[in-house]
C-alpha cells in the first residue's frame, strides 16, 4: 500500500464524518452547478474523490441513473455503500488513485471537490488533465481551496487556486463557464474558502 493510500485509509478508519473538515450537510453548490448543465438523467457522471460524500445520495434522489464514485480509500467507499444500503447497487464504485484511473467509458460530467487541490506537482496536474481528456468529459465541475483558504488539509499540503489559475489548467480543451467563491462551513463551525468552476468541452 503506497503512502498516500495508507494516509487516506487511516483517515477513514479513524474519523467519523463529523470529525473531518470537508463534510457537508448537503452538497448544494455541487448540485446547483451540476443541474445548471440541464443534463439528461442518463448522462454518465463521475465523482472524483467522492469518498463517503453524500453527493451520490443527492444525485440518486434527483433521479440521475448513471453514477460512478472514485476514491483511493476502500474504507471510504465501504462507508458510502453501507449508508446507501440497497441503493448502492445503482452506483459504480471505483477504488483508485485518480492518477491511476483508466476510464472505460465517456463521462458527460466529471465532478471533483476533493482530489484536484491535493495535486501539488506540475506533472501530476498535467496527468490529471490528461485523464479528464481520456474519458472525453464533456462538462466539469471542479471545487478547490481558494487562495484565501487553508494551505493544508488532513495534514497534507494542497494547491490553492483562484478563478484564473484554475481556468488555465483546463484551457486547452475546456471553456470556463462560471466561477464562484464559496465559504464552506465545517462540522467544527469554522469557515473554509473554496472556489467552484464549471467548464464545458470546446467543440
Amino acid at each position: 500500500m503506497n503512502q498516500i493510500k495508507q494516509h487516506w485509509e487511516n483517515v477513514f478508519h479513524t474519523k467519523t464524518p463529523d470529525q473531518v473538515s470537508w463534510t457537508e450537510s448537503y452538497p448544494q453548490t455541487s448540485i446547483d452547478l451540476i443541474q445548471s448543465f440541464d443534463l439528461d438523467k442518463k448522462t454518465p457522471i463521475v465523482d472524483i474523490g467522492g469518498g463517503d460524500s453524500i453527493l451520490v445520495d443527492a444525485l440518486l434522489d434527483l433521479g440521475y441513473l448513471d453514477l460512478s464514485v472514485l476514491d483511493i480509500s476502500a474504507k471510504a467507499l465501504e462507508r458510502a455503500k453501507k449508508r446507501l444500503g440497497p441503493r448502492a447497487k445503482k452506483v459504480e464504485w471505483i477504488e483508485s488513485d485518480v492518477l491511476d484511473f483508466q476510464p472505460t467509458k465517456t463521462f458527460g460530467l466529471w465532478h471533483d471537490r476533493a482530489s484536484f487541490h491535493f495535486l501539488t506537482q506540475t506533472e501530476d496536474i498535467k496527468e490529471y488533465v490528461s485523464i479528464v481528456n481520456q474519458c472525453s468529459a464533456k462538462h466539469l465541475v471542479i471545487g478547490t481551496f481558494s487562495t484565501y483558504g487553508p494551505e493544508k488539509c488532513s495534514g497534507l499540503t494542497i494547491s490553492q487556486y483562484d478563478c484564473n489559475s484554475l481556468e488555465r489548467c483546463f484551457k486547452d480543451t475546456h471553456d470556463q463557464k462560471e466561477c464562484i467563491e464559496v465559504n464552506h462551513t465545517t462540522p467544527f463551525d469554522t469557515k473554509q474558502a473554496f472556489i467552484f468552476s464549471r467548464f464545458s468541452k470546446r467543440s
